[in-house]
């Protein structure tokens, strides 16, 4: 994919006016000036704790790795507070196996402990947004749903993982995608994953994908298109 695409399907999430005239520097960086301010801000005010962003690459990278590892690498230079560790798939094969990654790019949301928080995929165009308010949920472990939401959450015993299978131009696929990630800082039993359906499309076959947004649970194809909280959350215990 190249640059000039990544930064039309990230100028179609964002509102226009954050974005920057292009000069020659701009034109070398993914996220704008005025954009890159407007996240500065908000990671300021917001964040609490200091948060890892892993990133699981190859040494030999593919476009969509190197693409991966220079959005976050961008991001976490928005804050003081976000760091980045650049892993090898076939060598850091203990950070793989401990953060269950099993397939790149990879992007692994840390705080004080893992939350369960991934990225499969590039976390850019829409999904931009569910990355930086991922990075947030995880700095300081919690989120913004309801009370109600919470305690039922408490009922899950047992592991659960939430694949949401994503296209970057997808408008509706970020409150999907937040909702997973925010069920999975709420339970350590959750784990929930952001899949982007170009850059694995052996797992669109395999689940079934014909459009987007789809949760996938445990293995099995849950709904697709969108959900309120409350509707999202019957669904996901029901699972």
């Amino acid at each position: 994919m190249s640059r000039e695409r990544l930064r039309i399907y990230a100028r179609e999430r964002v509102d226009p006016r954050l974005w920057a005239a292009d000069d020659t520097r701009e034109a070398m960086r993914l996220i704008p000036e005025q954009l890159r301010e407007f996240l500065r801000k908000g990671f300021a005010q917001r964040m609490r704790d200091d948060v890892t962003l892993a990133v699981f690459t190859q040494e030999l990278e593919s476009p969509e790795c190197e693409e991966t590892r220079k959005v976050v690498e961008e991001v976490a230079g928005l804050s003081g507070k976000v760091q980045v560790e650049v892993l090898d798939f076939a060598k850091d094969r203990a950070k793989v196996e401990a953060l269950c990654i099993d397939k790149i790019p990879a992007v692994v949301v840390l705080g004080r402990r893992s939350y369960g928080v991934r990225f499969f995929g590039l976390p850019y165009g829409y999904e931009l947004h569910s990355l930086t308010e991922a990075v947030i949920d995880v700095s300081r472990g919690s989120t913004g749903l309801s009370e109600t939401t919470k305690q039922q959450l408490e009922s899950v015993q047992r592991p659960m993982h939430i694949q949401v299978f994503v296209t970057l131009n997808c408008p509706r696929c970020p409150e999907v995608v937040r909702l997973a990630h925010q069920f999975a800082v709420e339970n350590p039993q959750i784990s929930a994953d952001m899949v982007e359906t170009s850059a694995f499309p052996f797992l669109t076959l395999r689940y079934e994908i014909h459009s987007v947004p789809k949760v996938v649970v445990n293995e099995k194809s849950l709904f697709e298109g969108l959900a309120t909280e409350e509707e999202f959350l019957k669904r996901i215990l029901s699972a």
